[in-house]
């Protein structure tokens, strides 16, 4: 049996066709369909943050809404670019989430993808130390976070504070006990991937990643969560770590899915270059349920993985995509064991 949760950019525009025509429609209808998908036995419900982007942005009140309307699903981001954020007043703002979901959340994080402006994290305040580059600062924040949701005191009290104070230093509060075990990296390439498992924390493996072999996507992945998994046993962390990769997969049992996805996915894996950096991006599956369950057996990261995350097209509204995630819950899952 695997975890599946959907993944959702919340794009949102006025064009003809789209359900979504503003922030306020992206995001109530995140919420609606987190609620529509645990209702259908969904596992997860996992938004993506993009900055300066028509996209999801600013997680925290949106995952607290979804914690609020909802009982069992977890409740996730994939990924939170750690370039733009503040260690302590996220660790806070996670701390209170985790809290009003019941200890559901799953926070994915990372040192970000190429975003809408150019340094956009600069606009926000910060800016690299002397001789680091930008992944580095992301990776130094994160570090950051992991320590402060650790839940140790460290701040020096006032000897006459406006209320009563606990004895020894003081640590951020909401502290949400548990948490720490449930951070995932989202990792690019083997070696971020194997950081992450030094670190103790599930790993997110990226649908892009840097091209490292020349081999396929879903092989290059399945070596990277192995690499991670030898990485983690090495670390000689007590608990088992969870692994998630995430697929656009599309079950054509309808008209309405011929019409949007008829045309069959990229069988392909891209190739291109982003920062000067040869990256492969993985194909996406759509099919009659049959031939996708034959297709879906031969992707050795799903394989690999413990959850998948189906990214969901927003965009074409609550009940379209309540079909896509009925449709592999009831057409492909069970054929694959996955239930």
């Amino acid at each position: 049996m695997k975890n599946i949760g959907f993944l959702s950019f919340g794009h949102w525009s006025a064009q003809r066709g789209s359900a979504t025509r503003t922030a306020g429609d992206a995001l109530l209808q995140a919420i609606d369909l987190a609620v529509a998908a645990e209702e259908l036995g969904l596992d997860g419900a996992y938004y993506r943050v993009h900055h300066f982007a028509r996209q999801h942005a600013s997680p925290f009140p949106l995952l607290s809404a979804v914690a609020a309307r909802t009982s069992k699903i977890e409740i996730g981001t994939g990924v939170i670019d750690m370039r733009y954020e503040n260690p302590l007043y996220m660790a806070e703002e996670a701390g209170a989430a985790d809290l009003i979901s019941g200890g559901r959340l799953q926070l994915g994080i990372s040192r970000g993808s190429p975003e809408q402006v150019i340094e956009g994290w600069r606009y926000f305040g910060y800016a690299p130390e002397e001789g680091e580059t930008d992944a580095d600062m992301g990776r130094r924040h994160a570090q950051a976070f992991l320590q402060m949701i650790e839940g140790h005191g460290f701040a020096e009290p006032n000897p006459r504070p406006m209320f009563p104070n606990p004895p020894g230093k003081l640590r951020l509060e909401p502290y949400s006990e548990g948490l720490r075990d449930r951070i995932w990296w989202g990792a690019g390439s083997n070696k971020t991937a194997e950081w992450a498992a030094m670190l103790g924390m599930n790993l997110q493996s990226s649908t892009l990643k840097d091209d490292e072999t020349g081999e396929a996507f879903h092989v290059q992945q399945a070596k990277q969560i192995r690499a991670y998994r030898e990485a983690w046993k090495a670390a000689g962390h007590k608990r088992k770590p969870r692994v998630s990769v995430s697929r656009s997969i599309f079950a054509l049992t309808n008209d309405e899915d011929r019409m949007y996805f008829g045309r069959g996915g990229s069988e392909d894996d891209q190739v291109g270059f982003i920062e000067r950096q040869r990256s492969i991006f993985g194909r996406s599956y759509a099919d009659e349920p049959d031939k996708l369950v034959e297709q879906l057996k031969r992707d050795e990261a799903i394989a690999e993985a413990d959850t998948l995350l189906l990214t969901v097209p927003n965009s074409l509204g609550v009940d379209y995509n309540a079909h896509v995630i009925e449709s592999i819950l009831t057409h492909v899952a069970p054929a694959l064991g996955w239930r």
